[in-house]
């Protein structure tokens, strides 16, 4: 009799607790060519052969300077059905497919020295994010048509260790430029409807944001909304934080995302609300979708993790616009989540250098920094609230994907056969204490220095490699 035929696979990684799309258990991965082309029984290969617990082999190297502890051979039965260059049994460890991370400001061109590319990507694959999506704003040039998305890819080439993709911007007077951006492979397109921060990016008023709409909507592109009413914006009355989050009312969001659905369902485009602080806003959310708008939303860790009654005096790292607001507002957030109001929760990494972050609360820079800490700040809190990894994963994986239009049989955001081998390795029950020194952001200022976390990302493949100091990440 001949032999049965061995499958011939660059790496095969197998844990008990795998989060696949139907749920999370034991399962084997085998993945060639940088797509995954198998997901077995934890204790069968591609013809089904039974095996036992996998024999010990040597730890290897991570990413993140770390090292694991893993397996990196199995038994003879289940070698019996492959031809594997790489063999790791996680063991307890899960195995997650890597997170898609729709809202960064890596900020290069032109404020490179507040993040680049080089720093924002390695800070992400240390994270378990293996694909990101670069806002349009806070780079010199804006990417506001095709010759500034040129100069952002120029700048990207080369230094990303994660998957990039890019958003374009709408900004007054650009309407004629979104086609042409959107058909140059754009995500979508964000606006501001208050001011931005930087004098580059001007807000839309109501009639720009209806044309931005309606040229949008003529070839069913994406229109991502920054929502807060400038008219119920004001400057902080003093220092403090209670002064600055009394400037920015969560009821500033609420109406905005009002205008936003009313014009939404006018003019049928697709639109999405960016970082949803305010608890106001969930019902309009709802209110809309069941009137057919196809209005989506997203959240983000600090607005889940964080409270506005925990900011220390003059800790301005917690400074974010919106703002980190009551413990009460956050449970409602997470009521969001769990009916299906709120489908992401994406960093919003925004960082600046330190002396941006001075003096107070009324002047410094609103930017929180938490693209590495993402996944570890969120299944803290949603494992105490008894939210699963699977949970997280469709958060901050499967949707999010779906929304730049990165998900399907051969995109990101899930382990499925066909797709990106995009994985990660997280300790899910391992815990530790955020150090600033250990982040790989340019400028690692940030809210959860010192604070206790849940899991641990013990390590990251890109398309079936393990991502280190070479540059695998294309631009999407």
């Amino acid at each position: 009799m001949s032999a049965a035929p061995r499958e011939r696979a660059d790496l095969v990684i197998r844990s008990r607790r795998v989060v696949l799309p139907g749920g999370e258990g034991p399962a084997t991965v085998a993945v060639r060519d940088g797509r995954i082309v198998g997901v077995y029984a934890h204790d069968a290969g591609p013809g089904g052969e039974a095996t036992t617990d996998a024999a010990t082999g040597p730890a290897t190297d991570l990413v993140t300077d770390l090292t694991t502890g893993f397996d990196t051979g199995f038994d003879a039965g289940f070698d019996a059905g492959f031809d594997a260059a790489e063999r790791v049994d996680l063991g307890d460890v899960a195995l997650l497919p890597g997170l898609v991370d729709t809202h960064v400001h890596v900020n290069e061109p032109g404020r490179t020295h507040w993040e680049g590319f080089a720093t924002a990507t390695r800070a992400a694959a240390a994270g378990g994010v293996t694909t990101i999506v670069d806002m349009p704003l806070n780079s010199l040039p804006p990417t506001v048509n095709v010759a500034t998305l040129a100069v952002k890819r120029e700048a990207a080439a080369g230094q990303c260790s994660v998957d990039v993709a890019f958003w374009g911007g709408a900004i007054p007077g650009n309407a004629g430029d979104l086609r042409a951006l959107h058909e140059a492979g754009v995500r979508g397109f964000k606006c501001f409807l208050s001011p931005s921060g930087v004098e580059e990016f001007p807000p839309l008023d109501t009639g720009g944001l209806r044309a931005a709409m309606e040229e949008i909507a003529s070839f069913d592109g994406l229109l991502v909304v920054h929502a807060e009413d400038p008219a119920l914006l004001a400057d902080p009355s003093g220092p403090g934080y209670r002064e600055f989050l009394d400037s920015r009312p969560g009821e500033s969001e609420r109406r905005a995302v009002e205008r936003v659905a009313e014009l939404a369902g006018e003019t049928g485009v697709r639109a999405h609300i960016l970082h949803v602080s305010s608890a106001l806003c969930l019902e309009v959310l709802a209110a809309a979708r069941r009137e057919g708008v196809r209005l989506s939303a997203e959240t983000c860790p600090h607005y889940l993790t964080l409270t506005a009654e925990e900011v220390p005096e003059g800790a301005t790292q917690f400074k974010c616009c919106p703002p980190i607001r009551s413990e009460a507002n956050r449970d409602e957030l997470w009521r969001g989540l769990a009916d299906g109001v709120l489908g992401c929760v994406v960093s919003d990494h925004s960082p600046s250098t330190p002396d941006l972050k001075v003096p107070d609360f009324a002047e410094a820079w609103g930017g929180i920094s938490s693209l590495q800490l993402g996944l570890t700040a969120v299944w803290t809190e949603a494992a105490r609230r008894g939210h699963g990894l699977g949970d997280v994963v469709r958060w901050m994986a499967g949707n999010p994907a779906e929304l730049a239009g990165l998900a399907g049989p051969r995109g990101k955001g899930a382990i499925v056969v066909g797709g990106d081998a995009d994985l990660v390795a997280f300790d899910a029950d391992a815990v530790h204490t955020v150090d600033v020194s250990t982040l790989h952001h340019r400028n690692p200022v940030t809210p959860y220095h010192g604070r206790t976390l849940r899991g641990e990302v013990r390590t990251t493949w890109l398309r079936g490699r393990v991502v280190g100091k070479e540059r695998r990440g294309v631009l999407l």
